[in-house]
Formats: C-alpha cells, structure tokens, sequence
C-alpha cells in the first residue's frame, strides 16, 4: 500500500525502528558522536524517501543526480525537525520537507530566465495537472481540457505554459542537426540586416556635408524634404524657375553623394 503526499508515493507500513531511532535522537546531544552516528542511520533507512520523492522527474535525466542530493537535503532537514510525539507521523512530516525542497530548487536554480515566483508555481502546477490528464485520457490534453480541469481560463492556462520557455535556453551557436557541426545554427535563423541603422550611419555622414554647402542649396534641400515643396513650390518661394530648382537640386545631390562615397 502507498501513502501519496504532495503528489509524491511513499510506501506506507510498520516503522517501527525510524520511530524508535527518533526518540532516541531526541534525547541526545546534538553534536556528540552518538547524535551524528544515530542521525546518518536514520537517514540512511530513510533514503528510500529520496527515491521516491525523485520518481516524478525521471524525465529531467540532466537533473537526476542534483535532485537526489536536493531530495537528500530535505531528508537530513526532515530528521533534525521532527519533534517525535509533536504532531504527525515521521512520515507524513518528511515527504512534504523532501518535496518542498526539490519546488525550491526548481523554483530557484533551474530557469535559465527569472520568472516571478508566482509564474513559476503556475507552470509546474499546471505541468502536474497536464502529466496527471495525460496518464488518465492516454493522450496530452488540450488547453481548453487542462483549463477545465483546473477550473481556468483558457487564456491563463496558454500563457501559464508559456512560461516554461523561460525553463531553459539553447545556445544560438549549437547545430541544428545535433553533432553535425556543419548544421545550420541558431545564428542562421534568427535576426536580419536592421535598414534603420544603415539609416542612421547615412544620417551621420551627411550631417557635416549638408553643412558644407552653401545657404541656398540648404534652404532648397530644407524646403524639399523638410517643408515638403514641390520643385515648382520652392521656385515660387525662391524666385527661381523650377527648372532652375532642378538643376540646383541634381548639383547638391551630386556634391552629397560624392562626399559620402569618400567617406567609405
């Protein structure tokens, strides 16, 4: 028979040698020899806890071995604050300190993006939630299936999940194809020549040579395409024929654009 706390199995039956150790524990001196000796005893008959605490993230094969010590943590924390004869069993009081342990790791030392705590806790409870439908329909359910399960919205339930990309990241230059080092990488796919900052270098450049003209063809160029005139406009407010705009213009033109080829 299993005992299921926090989501986690834990066989269940006679304990009788943990609950006598314990009492013992209780009564000797915390840092003697004879204290530390009783301790790793009662650790070591418990370690099956880990195991079982650790059952439920088989899949995270990158973790196993950081998650048997992060399980084992909680274990040793488990024996130095239970209080035999306080409250509940020892058993019923290690399996929710070895599962809080290993939400704490997660919650803390697995994003590879910080998330707010309460994000966090929203995707693994919905994590939980969609293994748990899974194993019951034979399938992974839907948005609109997890939802009503949890009693959700929709919307919440998409940007819930979402939150697990912030879970980890690959690195932009690892290849596509796995150990084919010729593979397309990230670098390839993502990102795209920026038009706005061949904008701004032109901008720079020509700053000090438009400055370089004289009054007239600035005035022009300022009516043109700052004031947005017509060649014909700007003859009227100058007293020039458009004509002669045009050709005013086509000079100043061509004095930019050799200024800027001389500069490259």
């Amino acid at each position: 028979m299993t005992l299921t706390l926090n989501g986690v199995d834990a066989p269940r039956g006679p304990r009788t040698v943990t609950d006598r150790n314990l009492t013992r524990l209780a009564g000797l001196e915390p840092g003697t020899p004879a204290h530390a000796a009783l301790r790793n005893e009662i650790v070591e008959d418990n370690l099956n806890l880990v195991a079982h605490a650790c059952n439920r993230y088989t899949h995270r094969v990158d973790l196993r071995e950081d998650l048997r010590q992060v399980a084992a943590i909680g274990l040793i924390k488990a024996v130095d604050g239970y209080r035999p004869g306080h409250g509940a069993a020892f058993l019923s009081y290690a399996i929710p300190t070895i599962a809080g342990e290993l939400k704490r790791y997660f919650r803390d030392h697995t994003w590879a993006v910080h998330a707010r705590r309460g994000e966090q806790e929203l995707y693994l409870r919905l994590v939980r939630a969609r293994d748990d439908l899974s194993a019951r329909l034979g399938r992974e359910p839907d948005f609109g299936e997890l939802a009503a399960a949890l009693g959700m919205d929709e919307k919440e339930v998409r940007v819930g999940l979402e939150v697990g990309a912030a879970l980890r990241t690959d690195s932009l230059d690892a290849p596509l194809g796995g150990n084919d080092p010729t593979a397309t990488t990230g670098h390839d796919l993502r990102g795209a020549p920026d038009p706005a900052l061949d904008l701004v270098l032109n901008r720079e450049t020509l700053r000090p040579l438009i400055a370089e003209l004289d009054d007239r063809d600035r005035r022009i160029l300022k009516l043109r395409f700052w004031d947005d005139l017509t060649q014909a406009e700007i003859g009227t407010t100058l007293g020039l024929s458009q004509m002669h705009v045009s050709r005013l213009l086509t000079r100043a033109f061509t004095t930019l654009r050799e200024g800027m080829l001389a500069t490259t």
